[in-house]
């Protein structure tokens, strides 16, 4: 199925050909090169089979679904299922998620799980329950061909299979992608700790973060010589960028660092993650994405031109070197250009590179900010809050025009005086303010810096939040060597 061919910078042809490359690639016979195509809108609910005859529904992709896909093909034998993913309920604990490939389960039958060790270890299945849309239903009896959860086997890993316990038979397992970004989670330190979030402590925050565990297996959490303050690793700025915002939803009120790679030393060798990073960007914006992409040691090995004016390139890059870009791309762009990444494993260290960034705007005091003071703050850039909003000394307000932090006074108000102005009466005009995202906060924050989040706002303030604790933290950093 191609989808989006609405889109202006569609190209299902280009789509299909390499769809068809891939295929060549993968095939293990001729029949497998014989695949129908649909394209699609499913947005709107439209597909036909040729981009310019789409019907109104999705009549024509289930036709073909039931022409085309055989029926399964089920072995012989006792139970088999490899545990696919894992869910956590309350009431239930935790449920294994699979497709059973061979055999039936019912609640009460006796099965084997078979771990990583290659160890076996006979538990009994409490419930059988499938998917009814988006309901979770019991059911008596799951056959081969069924998506199943099944409860009452605690400490189930993915990729574990579940197996007759009479002639256990164990599947290839699913591997787990190790992290390749990490960043600190703690509890709130801000001035405003407690006014926002339902659960705040550290108690908390630690037991919401383990408790991630059960279900996200490709998270990582571990204690810091802080204890209010935890080390999270995951597959990419955006797996922790979901995890930041549904702790969110959820009520939580923490504070995160920058995100940065797990570097690693193997066979004595310093070793980063690398990606492989694909960009589609209009012909006149090559120039700019590539010098850009160069600045962050990205190697390119691939550039594909379309007959609509569209450029492919394909690079691999390390994976220090897209935390901060996706801003950076929007802007190189206007918006037209689209990224997507995928982790292809460690390589040696690509060498250092410095990344540009203009300085913030820090508040200077805390209180309520006013127009007159936002207007002196946009004279040297752009600001992220409005009139009204409380601020605390060292909040970032905005990000000027050029590198070095600046402290602003943003609760600034106008000195009333007895002399008559002819210009009195001319209002302040703000420029409105820029609301940064989730991950455009998080793109933004340097190594001194952190994103305070609760359910209401996102603050990004400074690691230390006076003008004299900012000042010994520096000279802290160059008496030790490290500087900034």
């Amino acid at each position: 199925v191609i989808n989006k061919v609405d889109r202006a910078n569609a190209n299902p042809r280009g789509a299909l050909d390499r769809v068809h490359d891939l295929f060549l690639e993968l095939a293990e016979d001729a029949d497998q090169l014989e695949a129908p195509v649909i394209y699609a809108i499913a947005k709107e609910g439209r597909a036909g089979h040729t981009p310019e005859t789409l019907e109104g529904d999705l009549e024509p992709l289930f036709q073909t679904i039931v022409e085309h896909i055989p029926a399964p093909v089920v072995e012989a034998g006792g139970l088999q299922m490899l545990v696919a993913n894992r869910a956590y309920d309350d009431y239930t604990g935790t449920m294994a998620i699979g497709r059973i490939s061979r055999g039936s389960v019912s609640p009460g039958d006796a099965v084997a799980v078979l771990d990583a060790s290659g160890g076996a270890r006979r538990v009994k299945v409490v419930q059988v329950l499938v998917y009814r849309g988006l309901e979770r239903v019991a059911v008596p009896k799951a056959s081969a061909g069924d998506i199943v959860l099944l409860t009452g086997l605690e400490e189930v890993a993915i990729g574990d299979t579940i197996s007759d316990p009479e002639s256990p038979d164990p599947l290839p397992r699913i591997e787990i992608d190790e992290p390749t970004v990490r960043m600190t989670f703690g509890v709130n330190t801000s001035p405003f700790t407690g006014r926002e979030g339902t659960f705040s402590t550290t108690r908390q925050l630690r037991a919401r973060l383990f408790r991630e565990l059960d279900t996200n297996l490709g998270l990582h959490v571990e204690d810091t010589s802080a204890t209010e303050r935890f080390q999270v690793s995951g597959r990419g700025e955006l797996h922790l960028a979901v995890l930041i915002e549904t702790m969110r939803r959820e009520g939580y009120e923490f504070e995160v660092s920058r995100p940065e790679a797990i570097v690693k030393v193997i066979n004595g060798q310093r070793m980063e993650p690398v990606e492989r990073l694909t960009v589609d960007v209009p012909e006149e914006q090559v120039g700019a994405v590539t010098e850009a992409l160069g600045k962050r040691r990205a190697e390119m090995i691939e550039i594909q031109y379309d007959r609509k004016g569209g450029v492919r390139l394909e690079y691999v890059i390390p994976t220090r070197g897209l935390i901060g870009f996706r801003n950076a791309f929007l802007t190189l762009t206007a918006g037209n250009g689209i990224m997507g990444s995928i982790a292809i494993g460690y390589r040696p260290w690509a060498g250092e590179f410095r990344e540009q960034r203009n300085g913030a705007l820090t508040a200077s005091s805390a209180g309520t900010t006013l127009t007159y003071g936002l207007a002196g703050a946009q004279e040297r850039g752009a600001t992220f809050i409005e009139p009204g909003e409380s601020v605390y000394e060292g909040m970032i307000v905005g990000v000027q025009k050029r590198p070095g932090d600046i402290r602003v006074n943003v609760c600034r108000e106008k000195k009333q005086s007895n002399v008559r102005s002819s210009t009195s009466d001319i209002s302040v005009r703000l420029t409105p303010a820029t609301r940064l995202s989730l991950e455009q906060s998080l793109d933004f924050l340097a190594d001194d810096e952190l994103l305070e989040v609760t359910p209401k706002h996102l603050r990004l303030r400074k690691r230390h939040l006076t003008e004299v604790d900012q000042s010994r933290a520096r000279r802290a950093a160059e008496a030790s060597g490290i500087g900034r």
